[in-house]
């Protein structure tokens, strides 16, 4: 039996009534729903379970509800007995991976990315900043494309690398047009406008990284239990003081996705389990290997189906 990864999605993959039906019966699943609402001082269940979708998809509300509600899921889930050897998350999703782990409480998790969102949302006024992905062009000659565009004064840079063929870039609304019209020019097959907030993951994130810091300075971070591939360089990461560090430069550097699900690969992984709302991160991964087995737990009938398949390679 190869090792198995738990993996955390990030902005994009959340959903009015993510986590409700687990809510509704499971009382440990509603206690995490409730303690962010404490946290919080705000409905955010209620937001999470009847929307409305607008409201929901606001990176401020986005953030805190997604982790809360694949660290709700986890809980249920981990009383399967199954543990992962290695946890990583997607953006956001590296916060639920840091919780997960216990280098992060739960509720300093939801407090800071909260923060995170409101600080992400302000950094650039709104339209300002822009994200594409673009697909069938390698990241060689996309970064050649975003560096000349960039060098003409319209910041733009590799946001996520997320898998063969797709990367998303992200920037100022000029740089990031002006870059999507030379990808094409330079042979991708395809470029889509993302309908986001901000320029996530790009250098005009800085000013939001720099208040983050302040917030992460007042949390009590741990060493991780569970090793966390991070975002910013695909490698393990345990040590509290390295984990705060990445967290920080994460906001304006790009996520390695490919190259962290290649490096649990290399660590022997050949498992991964999604949790949370979605299968964006099991495409992602199997786009990246198809060898591998990939599974998605976002409600009651898909943990106990994985729980299944997973028990009946172990006999």
């Amino acid at each position: 039996m190869g090792k198995i990864a738990f993996v955390f999605p990030g902005q994009g993959s959340q959903a009015v009534g993510m986590g409700k039906e687990l809510a509704e019966r499971y009382l440990e699943v509603k206690a995490y729903f409730e303690k962010a609402d404490e946290t919080l001082k705000t409905d955010l269940s209620k937001l999470i379970f009847e929307g409305p979708q607008e409201e929901l998809t606001l990176t401020v509300n986005t953030q805190p509800a997604l982790l809360t509600t694949s660290i709700a899921i986890l809980s249920l889930f981990e009383k399967s007995g199954i543990k992962a050897d290695y946890l990583a998350g997607h953006s956001l999703g590296e916060y639920t991976a840091l919780v997960a782990a216990g280098s992060l409480t739960f509720e300093d998790g939801v407090y800071a990315v909260r923060k995170r969102g409101e600080y992400m949302e302000r950094a650039v006024p709104n339209g300002e900043g822009s994200m594409a992905a673009v697909l069938g062009l390698d990241r060689q000659g996309l970064t050649q494309v975003t560096k000349e565009v960039t060098e003409t004064g319209f910041p733009v840079s590799l946001a996520n690398l997320n898998c063969p063929g797709q990367i998303v870039i992200s920037g100022s609304k000029k740089g990031v047009e002006s870059a999507s019209v030379k990808a094409k020019e330079a042979g991708a097959k395809r470029v889509i406008p993302l309908e986001v907030s901000g320029p996530f993951h790009s250098s005009l994130m800085k000013p939001a990284a720099d208040e983050l810091r302040t917030v992460l300075d007042g949390l009590e971070m741990k060493n991780a239990s569970i090793p966390v591939i991070a975002n910013v360089s695909a490698e393990p990461m345990s040590e509290a003081l390295e984990i705060k560090e990445n967290l920080i430069e994460q906001l304006y550097s790009p996520v390695l996705w490919e190259d962290s699900v290649l490096k649990m690969i290399d660590l022997g992984v050949d498992t991964f389990i999604e949790i949370g709302p979605g299968k964006v991160l099991a495409g992602l991964v199997k786009k990246v290997n198809r060898t591998v087995r990939t599974y998605s737990v976002s409600d009651e009938h898909s943990c106990q189906a994985v729980i299944e398949a997973l028990k009946e390679e172990k006999l």
